[in-house]
């Protein structure tokens, strides 16, 4: 079996009795989703919403098939960065999901765009002295400095820096997804991420419905 096929199987499994599915291209989208939840006192999971990690974007035409109306029909929702768009929109095409081919159409499906990532969405959201003062809190502050020494770092803007540093390790990465979300404080959410969270509807964790 290989790796889509593992993953394809445990999205399933995960998703019986579930009541839909968000769709997201790695863990570190995945942690951002479930932290945002949690800042609006929300269990997703209480909910029997499944977050799904696919190992990239090219691979939502076959997630969209396993979970949504071709397979165990579920309603499906996402995310995706910019650049992508033409990948989820055939992707869901493949599920049988129709619509446009445009940021309004694959948001009225649920589907949300992030400029250019969701990583990029959420740095700007913090901002970049927070954003320092987080790197430094995970003691990474000194690797930072060191790898924005590099000669291909050096005379990018401070930003770009940043975001290409949480991205150079896969476990950084995802680690981050949640740190970035829990160090908004009172700073809007990026809309995207709203967005997705308000489609998914507005209970409350331990609320009565």
């Amino acid at each position: 079996m290989s790796g889509l096929e593992e993953d394809l199987a445990a999205a399933r499994a995960q998703a019986q009795g579930a009541s839909s599915v968000v769709l997201v291209e790695g863990h570190s989208d995945r942690e951002a989703v479930l932290a945002m939840a949690d800042r609006h006192g929300r269990d997703l999971a209480a909910e029997g919403v499944v977050v799904a990690a696919m190992g990239g974007v090219t691979n939502t035409g076959h997630f969209a098939e396993a979970l949504g109306p071709h397979g165990l029909g579920l309603p499906l929702s996402g995310l995706y960065d910019a650049a992508e768009r033409g990948d989820v929109h055939r992707g869901l095409l493949q599920a049988g999901l129709a619509g446009k081919c445009s940021r309004t159409g694959l948001a009225a499906r649920g589907f949300h765009e992030c400029d250019a990532d969701l990583e990029d969405e959420l740095i700007r959201a913090v901002g970049t002295r927070r954003l320092l003062e987080l790197v430094q809190a995970e003691g990474e502050g000194r690797g930072f400095a060191t790898f924005r020494r590099q000669p291909a770092q050096r005379d990018r803007p401070l930003h770009a820096c940043l975001h290409r540093f949480i991205g150079t390790r896969s476990g950084r990465k995802i680690r981050y997804g949640r740190l970035l979300v829990e160090a908004l404080g009172p700073n809007p959410a990026p809309e995207p991420l709203e967005a997705l969270l308000h489609g998914l509807g507005t209970r409350v964790r331990n609320a009565d419905v």
